[in-house]
């Protein structure tokens, strides 16, 4: 009897912003996705390769490597995995999504030009745009409010269908684009009015509240959602929303197929 095919998210490190990353406070290596057997690596911030290899992952199964926008704590690792990805440059082999300004020499690019050749395409992410890796697709519904060009995403795949909320400033599309029975959201400020364009708790709960998932996962978190403790946030959000929130934390596997557990 075949095993059912299941839909999971490793969350390699949770943390965002900048003295959480530089002091490691938290673990900052991405999300490794395992949609149905097609690995997908999200973001793969400093750590990441030594954060897989501990967990026994094996990068040369990666299908693709997305890469939501350019900061260092996204991006630090995305020249070695799209090189282990591809075992040392020796298989032409998985697919690259960035935004433009990742690869644009004008702009500060991230992802070094000897590699670009590496994987079997590289393809740029864009506003309103739909993209394939095997049977799993994602959208960018819209561009985010954020220093450098940023997106999140809308995930498909033929059991589930969930979104991940990057780091961007709030605005009221976010509550309309973004849908599924998941939602996973970076909240790095535990207080809305910071000058930082980042999500707050406050506007967490205003978008679980007019999303209404079966469940919302929170991650990427800034020091005062630490000093907060996540666990309590997450706590206080479900309460408060009627919705269950979880707190992610360095080495999480979520299995989407618990959505489905209760009805």
């Amino acid at each position: 009897m075949e095993t059912p095919l299941t839909d999971s998210i490793l969350f390699l490190g949770t943390a965002g912003a900048r003295v959480m990353v530089s002091k490691q406070i938290l673990a900052s290596g991405g999300s490794w996705l395992n949609l149905g057997g097609v690995e997908i690596l999200l973001d793969p911030g400093p750590g990441c390769l030594v954060h897989a290899v501990k967990r026994k992952l094996d990068p040369t199964k990666l299908a693709a490597i997305i890469l939501s926008h350019k900061h260092l704590d996204h991006s630090g690792d995305i020249n070695v995995m799209i090189e282990a990805m591809t075992d040392g440059g020796r298989k032409k082999r998985g697919l690259v999504f960035v935004p433009s300004d990742a690869i644009d020499s004008s702009s500060d690019p991230v992802i070094m030009r000897y590699l670009r050749g590496f994987a079997e395409a590289v393809e740029i992410l864009a506003e309103g745009k739909s993209y394939t890796v095997g049977d799993v697709t994602f959208e960018t519904p819209v561009r985010h409010h954020h220093g450098v060009e940023t997106y999140g995403f809308v995930f498909k795949t033929p059991r589930h269908t969930f979104s991940w909320i990057i780091d961007t400033k709030f605005f009221p599309e976010l509550t309309k684009v973004y849908r599924g029975e998941l939602l996973v959201i970076n909240i790095v400020r535990y207080q809305a009015g910071s000058p930082f364009d980042h999500l707050s708790v406050p506007e967490a709960k205003q978008i679980i509240q007019e999303v209404r998932p079966k469940a919302a996962i929170i991650t990427h978190f800034g020091m005062t959602i630490w000093q907060a403790r996540p666990w309590e946030v997450a706590k206080q959000l479900s309460d408060e929303t009627g919705v269950r929130v979880i707190s992610a934390r360095d080495g999480l596997n979520f299995d989407l197929a618990q959505l489905s557990v209760g009805g």
